[in-house]
């Protein structure tokens, strides 16, 4: 269909549950409330690394209003995470401070908080290790002793190639060394959950996760541990107050509130505050980064060399599992046809990391887009060109084996470029600064099934609801579902009605992740639309007397395509459908699992049906007294397939970018051998919206497609080339190389100090 015949799609489309957020209706897991409630909470363990001696929980129990008090003795055998090395509550030794070492239901939060306070435990100090090269050296102490090693065995090795002849043809080569830090979601709503079972030990879970079919694997594969194999687990959705990720696996707290559902035959909700939101919560991985490229005489690239160590901490979430994502920039970011790879995971006595917005894009793009700079710099070139030298085009193959669609890379270069005014003359200590990404854009297939169902439903005035597998945590996906299907049965957007929060009522979904929400819940809702277009065509082709291929669906109505004044009300041809003699409903199903591929032994295949493209530039100045870096200026170009919603695609790209920017000048989750030291909004820099600062977007249409209406995935791209356009920029302004997140104040007068004594 032409962009100009288009209804609904590509319209600007506020988001369908604003009003209900912004009036204090939406109903988050805070609001939620059963009959008979009792509130869990949890005791955190008090040093990084100790033998547990003795519990003694009496106290505790003989305070008015407890009702259960659990710890590692009480429950059974029940492991979780991607390792599967963790508990729910820990007995014989703890690994962290966030450790859950005996958990209390009682009724009421400050009854169980003062339960906590009654609880002793006897601890063995052991010694800790806090750094990830310290954890790998011989005679570290050991976080898991049944491993006995500190490493992973995560084969994260990728050669594509041949990297040392590739080093050899170079004319160029620089080689570098980059850092890079905790940081955390900060969820304005923090996290929670209740449990809550039936007279036949059925399992009912209020949760705000955004993988509702996965946890209910998760918490269906506890219940057998807990001896009730076989019972049913319902997950009811609350409305999420942010995600990015960290709701992206199941926790302990949401474990314990089942275990003390189960200890007390009554609903239990856990709800973590601020500070523990901060220490109880996964944030994004530290890494240390060492990577080598070079190019030839005329700047085309030859060859990258990454080799990176990550902090696992003390558990084994998805998180690393994060190394098999930074392979996609590494591999595929600008044409390069050598590449090697290896990721190490540490375990040390630290808080463990997850899933955060972009999935160690950010991390790698941060280390290869410094260095692209650097090798511009030394191969005489300058830095916009040789990005555009070594784009990705349209139907390249990259060495990883993705399959390149559509690529709107070097439209979005050139964007930046215009807005920026890059060959004009700046001003004293100015600079400009441009790093570019690839991020998987038509979904991702790392778990066995990368699909979405879809059911759809229609009443007698043409009103339809849709129930979807799909998450929204606030991106706006049941708008844009909305919107597909408004489109495709010729309704408005008011007609539509999108479930999506029970796992009873809904079909399956892997869970909102590596931004494949639009692109495969749109392609499973655009299925299950067009099965129902057509059984309203066929219907109204025998009342119209019209044939099928001749009629279409627009604003309510059935029309000849030929004869635009012969029109049907839809309404009306649905209620006639309905109450003749063999009557019938309207309903349709849709399952869509994208053909994408899992990577194989060799980390090759097609990760994503498409991917997606845009390149970030700013211009900033640089205080040489203070070290304070000023963004002045920042354009955000994204290669999007089609705008399915502009604005709620730009509304991703705004909150993408300021991520970005906090995770460039100012975010770090500060631990001192493994406690946090800045757990609150005081001492955690998150930039607010005073900080917040223009960003201009450029939307780049390619039509995918594969894409829904040509659409690709855009909920992480916005966060992942910040960080390195900015040190780009600061670079630029004032020749000082920034190879260490956060790049606050302090670093980047250090950096000119360093820099002056030198010269």
């Amino acid at each position: 269909m032409h962009p100009e015949q288009l209804c609904t799609v590509g319209k600007p489309i506020p988001k369908l549950d604003a009003v209900d957020k912004a009036t204090g209706k939406a109903l988050y897991i805070h609001d939620v409330k059963v009959p008979g409630m009792l509130h869990g909470r949890i005791l955190y363990s008090r040093y990084p690394h100790a033998r547990i001696v003795h519990v003694d929980v009496s106290k505790a129990k003989r305070l008015p209003g407890v009702k259960a008090v659990l710890t590692g003795e009480d429950i059974p055998p029940l492991k979780f995470g991607f390792y599967k090395d963790n508990t729910p509550l820990k007995k014989g030794k703890v690994r962290s401070y966030r450790d859950e070492v005996a958990a209390v239901a009682a009724i009421d939060p400050d009854v169980a908080e003062e339960a906590l306070e009654l609880i002793e435990v006897q601890y063995e100090a052991l010694p800790a290790v806090f750094n990830p090269e310290e954890a790998m050296a011989e005679g570290a102490p050991l976080v898991h002793e049944e491993h006995r090693t500190n490493l992973l065995r995560l084969p994260w090795k990728m050669h594509l190639g041949d990297v040392e002849e590739g080093r050899k043809r170079s004319r160029f080569v620089v080689e570098d060394s980059f850092r890079v830090t905790w940081v955390t979601h900060c969820c304005m709503a923090t996290s929670g959950c209740i449990a809550m079972f039936d007279a036949s030990h059925n399992l009912t879970m209020y949760s705000n996760t955004q993988i509702p079919s996965l946890a209910q694997k998760d918490y269906m594969e506890a219940l057998e541990a807990m001896g009730l194999k076989g019972k049913r687990v319902r997950v009811i959705k609350a409305c999420i107050g942010g995600a990015f990720g960290s709701k992206l696996d199941t926790y302990a707290y949401e474990y314990i509130a089942i275990l003390l559902a189960r200890a007390t035959g009554k609903p239990v909700r856990i709800l973590f505050d601020r500070k523990e939101e901060f220490i109880a919560t996964s944030g994004r991985q530290p890494a240390i980064i060492n990577i080598s490229q070079g190019c030839d005489e005329e700047g085309r690239l030859l060859f990258r060399d990454v080799a990176m160590i990550l902090d696992n901490g003390a558990y084994t979430s998805w998180g690393a599992t994060t190394p098999s994502v930074m392979m996609m920039p590494i591999s595929s970011l600008y044409r390069v046809p050598n590449v090697r790879y290896e990721a190490k995971c540490v375990y040390t006595n630290n808080t463990y990391s997850q899933a955060m917005r972009g999935y160690g894009n950010p991390q790698a793009t941060f280390a290869i887009e410094s260095s692209m700079d650097r090798l511009a710099e030394v191969a005489g070139i300058d830095r916009v060109e040789f990005r555009i030298l070594n784009a990705n085009q349209p139907g390249d193959t990259t060495p990883q084996d993705f399959r390149i669609t559509t690529c709107g890379l070097r439209e979005c270069i050139e964007q930046v470029r215009e807005r920026l005014g890059w060959n004009k003359p700046k001003a004293k200590d100015e600079g400009l600064g441009m790093a570019c990404l690839i991020h998987v854009g038509g979904g991702a297939r790392v778990y066995k099934s990368d699909g979405c169902g879809t059911m759809i439903k229609m009443d007698d005035y043409g009103k339809v609801d849709v129930f979807t597998g799909a998450t929204d945590m606030g991106q706006g996906a049941d708008t844009v579902i909305a919107q597909v299907v408004a489109e495709e049965l010729g309704v408005q957007v008011e007609d539509v009605r999108v479930i999506h929060t029970d796992t009873d009522v809904c079909p399956w979904d892997v869970g909102a992740h590596a931004s494949r929400t639009t692109f495969v819940a749109c392609n499973s809702a655009l299925g299950a639309a067009r099965k129902l277009k057509e059984r309203i065509l066929e219907i109204a082709s025998r009342q119209m007397g019209e044939p099928q291929e001749g009629l279409g669906l627009r604003e309510r109505e059935v029309f000849s395509i030929h004869e635009p004044e012969k029109r049907l009300e839809l309404g009306k041809l649905l209620r006639k459908a309905h109450f003749s003699p063999s009557g019938q409903m309207l309903m349709a199903e849709f399952f869509y699992d994208p053909a994408n591929e899992n990577l194989d032994k060799t980390f090759r295949g097609n990760l994503s049906m498409t991917y997606t493209f845009g390149a970030h530039g700013v211009r900033v100045k640089v205080d040489r007294e203070t070290g304070k870096v000023k963004v002045l200026q920042y354009v955000a170009a994204h290669d999007v397939g089609k705008a399915i919603n502009p604005m709620l695609l730009e509304g991703q790209v705004y909150g993408g970018a300021l991520m970005g920017l906090g995770y460039a000048l100012t975010e770090q989750l500060i631990l001192d051998k493994g406690e946090v030291m800045n757990p609150n909004f005081r001492d955690y820099k998150i930039l607010t919206a005073k900080d917040a600062i223009p960003i201009e977007t450029c939307i780049v249409e390619t039509m995918d497609q594969f894409g829904p209406f040509g659409a690709k995935g855009i909920g992480e791209p916005g966060c992942v080339p910040t960080a390195p356009a900015i040190a780009n920029a600061i670079y630029d302004a004032v020749g000082v190389r920034m190879k260490e997140l956060p790049m606050t104040p302090e670093r980047v007068l250090a950096a000119l100090m360093d820099k002056e004594r030198e010269s």
